[in-house]
């Protein structure tokens, strides 16, 4: 099966996003609609799109286009699983020109490393310089 990878905006299906994210991810679990959306429109969010139009995995960016990026949402949905789209999405995001010349690019994921180091990403350089703040139970309430 062949797919493409596209930035714009009109194709992305914003429901079918919002759906494997917030009921099947395990960072962003009951994320409310009008949350994802915002985060969408102001993020450089990709879907990859199967032959016929469906989509069928995404990922978005959470940047500033000049000096920083924060890799994040990626998700593939199971009956495209296998097919090569992460590496697709990945491939399509180191070539992006608004991502080009960051002094930074991030990302934390839970299982899929070996996907990433593929694409230059390494453990943090110095993890004790990174502080957080963290409410796991944000769209519980």
């Amino acid at each position: 099966m062949s797919y493409e990878v596209s930035d714009a905006r009109e194709r992305f299906d914003l429901a079918r996003a919002h759906r494997w994210i917030s009921t099947q991810s395990y960072w962003a679990e009951r994320i409310p609609l009008e949350t994802f959306s915002r985060a969408c429109a102001n993020s450089l969010t990709i879907g990859v799109y199967a032959a016929d139009g469906v989509m069928a995995a995404m990922a978005r960016v959470v940047t500033d286009r000049a000096t920083f990026g924060w890799v994040c949402d990626v998700f593939v949905d199971e009956a495209h699983r296998g097919a090569g789209l992460g590496k697709q999405m990945m491939a399509y995001l180191k070539a992006h020109p608004d991502l080009q010349g960051l002094r930074r690019l991030h990302l934390a994921t839970r299982d899929a490393h070996g996907l990433y180091r593929q694409f230059g990403f390494t453990a943090l350089t110095a993890p004790e310089n990174w502080m957080e703040i963290r409410d796991p139970d944000v769209y519980r309430r």
